[in-house]
């Protein structure tokens, strides 16, 4: 089973890692420990956790900005390919790999580059599902 670090916990939750940890301590999330001592969190654990987080009105006081888009992807820039007038860059949010086609001018408004944070946020009107 999937586990998470403290710090992968609070990313996924959109708190910060002292949130996530000050959540664990108290007991509101269930933590074990691996080989190296790192406090881990299973999968469906915080899966539950971040449901009934959600139930509950949200993440406190670090809760991330409020914004339309639902679908957020906060990760780390892999690529950047820059055309004439057009952009590709791509992103990648833990095991999610996006690819967005912009132009070359948000790109440098943005100031995106290899190795640096940032989120993709997604929406859509049609969602498919495939059983694996």
């Amino acid at each position: 089973m999937q586990s998470y670090t403290i710090g992968q916990a609070a990313r996924l939750l959109g708190v910060s890692p002292d949130t996530a940890r000050r959540w664990a301590d108290a007991g509101r999330v269930a933590t074990h420990r691996d080989e190296g001592g790192r406090r881990l969190i299973d999968g469906r654990d915080l899966a539950a956790f971040s449901v009934e987080l959600a139930r509950s009105g949200g993440a406190e006081e670090d809760a991330a900005p409020y914004t339309s888009a639902r679908n957020a992807f906060p990760g780390i820039v892999t690529a950047v390919k820059l055309g004439d007038v057009a952009a590709q860059v791509e992103i990648q949010a833990g095991p999610h790999r996006l690819v967005s086609l912009l132009t070359r001018e948000a790109v440098e408004e943005l100031g995106l580059e290899v190795g640096m944070e940032a989120t993709a946020r997604v929406k859509s009107t049609n969602v498919h599902i495939d059983r694996a």
